[in-house]
């Protein structure tokens, strides 16, 4: 089983973010710009570009494409950081906001019938399960 267990992890997650992809497509973005916008939701408006790719585990250079791409399509500002002239703060547009309530509905609706079925005890187990193995992770570095 526990050489199974990364594989039913991969196949799972691939499935989830397929599948959210698919109810978002309308909205005129890709999985990586949604999945910044939630980043940046989840890390707090007012992030820097260089926190919010540390906080994505991303380099620098494919979070600026990734944010020009955002800002362009009205969904997030960088405003100047008032403590460093070279840095940038990074805040979701009232766009930005209403297309994280819409996608907020959505990935609820998807995640209520992906979990269908599945007790509250299990999930909190499985939680339980995916911390140990990010704690485990962090002590290989």
């Amino acid at each position: 089983m526990r050489d199974q267990f990364p594989f039913a992890v991969a196949r799972v997650t691939r499935r989830w973010r397929k599948l959210l992809d698919e109810r978002l497509k309308d909205l005129g973005v890709t999985q990586a710009r949604w999945t910044t916008m939630v980043y940046l939701r989840e890390g707090g408006e007012g992030l820097t570009q260089r926190e919010l790719a540390s906080l994505m585990a991303i380099e620098n250079p494919t979070l600026v494409r990734l944010l020009d791409s955002l800002e362009q399509q009205g969904l997030i500002e960088r405003r100047p950081c008032p403590n460093d002239r070279r840095a940038r703060r990074l805040h979701l547009t009232d766009n930005g906001r209403a297309f994280m309530e819409d996608l907020t509905v959505r990935a609820a609706k998807l995640r209520e019938e992906m979990l269908e079925g599945i007790p509250d005890k299990e999930i909190e187990c499985a939680i339980k399960v995916f911390h140990k193995i990010m704690e485990n992770a962090e002590k290989q570095k």
